[in-house]
């Protein structure tokens, strides 16, 4: 039964990218956008958004909390709209432009030419953080966990490889050996660090336990290496800001305990300066 609901689910997405690609980029990303405000609801619990939104700003008033759920889906349909036209951004012949700040940074990391660990969580078309510090001229391995509907997760796995991050590591075991086999040769990592994990700890994430990867502090113990949090703003629909922020030290004594909950605080900093492209879908402490 599962398998009939994902290939119908399959095929919806493949009639709506074929839509997409004739309708062109600018008008596909804003169809998308509408497109998931009336749909999105549908497939994710508005109890659960909001119990999720109240956790990270306790105070909002309904009005505002409706209002950011209608973005949040607004957002996410965008990002549905623009897998399509990923390899036209990678090759910049979109109408869309892409701010970088912190440039310096990056080339710092590559005259150096030692590893580090980026972090960042799913906020606005997040795919195309990795895609941009690859073109930049960065060794990177990228952490993915593959979606759920095989049929789908074969056609983003092809875009992502392609014309993201062509080192493309799945999360498990045999992912991890492989990332220590990149890491070796110099190889920075990139990976989301806002979703819930089962082989995770729990760690301090807007004053509640939730289950936290330690994938980056794990990095960190074992090459010394720093981690570099990454952030990306959608603005006025179709453009995009990216920050990359100054390298984070830690020391040989920090815990990776201590290391994660640091970073699920800049995680925090960045939800909050922008909450309405973050993904508040999934239940993030169960």
């Amino acid at each position: 039964m599962k398998q009939i609901k994902y290939f119908f689910q399959f095929l919806f997405v493949i009639i709506f990218f074929s839509l997409f690609k004739i309708l062109g980029f600018k008008i596909s990303s804003a169809i998308g956008g509408k497109l998931f405000e009336i749909i999105g609801p549908m497939f994710r619990s508005k109890k659960l958004i909001h119990s999720n939104i109240k956790r990270a700003i306790p105070d909002i008033n309904l009005q505002d909390l409706n209002k950011l759920t209608k973005l949040m889906w607004n957002n996410y349909g965008r990002v549905f709209a623009e897998y399509i036209f990923i390899k036209d951004f990678r090759s910049g012949k979109i109408d869309s432009t892409v701010e970088i700040i912190g440039q310096e940074t990056l080339a710092e990391i590559k005259k150096i030419n030692k590893p580090v660990v980026f972090i960042s969580g799913h906020f606005s078309n997040f795919e195309l953080m990795a895609m941009h510090l690859e073109k930049a001229g960065i060794e990177l391995s990228a952490i993915y966990r593959p979606l759920n509907n095989i049929f789908l997760n074969k056609i983003i796995e092809k875009i992502r490889k392609n014309y993201i991050c062509k080192n493309q590591i799945k999360k498990g075991i045999g992912g991890m050996k492989q990332l220590i086999s990149l890491k070796k040769n110099n190889h920075s990592t990139a990976l989301m660090i806002d979703q819930r994990v089962s082989e995770g700890i729990k760690a301090d994430f807007f004053n509640q336990e939730a289950l936290t990867t330690t994938i980056p502090a794990q990095l960190v113990k074992r090459f010394n290496i720093p981690v570099v949090p990454i952030f990306i703003k959608r603005i006025n629909g179709i453009n995009f800001k990216i920050t990359i922020n100054k390298p984070l030290n830690f020391s040989k004594e920090t815990s990776i305990k201590d290391i994660t909950i640091e970073l699920n605080q800049i995680l925090e900093k960045m939800i909050i300066s922008n909450p309405e492209q973050w993904i508040w879908s999934h239940n993030r402490w169960k």
